[in-house]
């Protein structure tokens, strides 16, 4: 390798760097911005409300999508660009929720009724592009800073027919994670897999 082939791989690196730990936003695609006046951010009588928050730049270009697995089915929940939050309505119980970018990752949840609940949508860096995680906020972090610095870090996004229409066209390709990945979460230690419990829940 020639010293200015090192040169330019070396430029090239540092501002790939530079990018990925920005606090960019990322391109909200197939979604749209939530007036103020139609927030929801406390649940319906007698269901549950999951916030799931992506606060981090990291990753800004690539958006991930989030999923509650029903029946064995995905059912998209919203896409989740850097610096935005979707909500979900959902029954009070046991749910699996799946996030999936280059690859896909895995949450459970109890969830009770009239409560809200948090998870974080952390991106980390794969082959090709970034890989997601969900991460429960527990209880004994809601009321500390870095919790408020996630919200107000994150605008609130919900889903349009274009997001189900990608979600539909794309279908058989997260499936396949979904298929791929799971095995692979059911594989780990329970203690490693991340899961939101009853008292996570305000």
């Amino acid at each position: 390798m020639t010293c200015i082939t090192k040169y330019f791989l070396s430029c090239f690196s540092v501002c790939m760097l530079a990018l990925l730990v920005s606090g960019c936003a990322g391109t909200v695609k197939n979604m749209q911005p939530v007036p103020p006046e139609s927030i929801v951010s406390a649940p319906q009588e007698g269901k549950s409300l999951l916030v799931f928050m992506r606060p981090s730049g990291l990753g800004f270009a690539i958006q991930s999508s989030v999923f509650e697995i029903k029946s064995d089915k995905p059912s998209l929940v919203g896409i989740v660009a850097a610096k935005t939050k979707v909500s979900h309505q959902l029954e009070p119980g046991e749910h699996l929720f799946m996030v999936v970018g280059e690859s896909a990752d895995f949450m459970s949840a109890e969830l009770e009724a009239n409560k809200t609940y948090y998870a974080l949508v952390t991106p980390r860096m794969g082959a090709w592009k970034a890989r997601f995680s969900l991460k429960p906020v527990h209880a004994n972090e809601l009321a500390t800073s870095q919790f408020t610095e996630w919200e107000e870090a994150c605008e609130w996004v919900e889903k349009t027919a274009a997001s189900d229409e990608w979600a539909s066209s794309n279908m058989a390709s997260i499936q396949s994670k979904q298929s791929k990945y799971y095995e692979k979460w059911m594989n780990k230690d329970v203690s490693e897999r991340p899961r939101l419990l009853p008292g996570d829940g305000i």
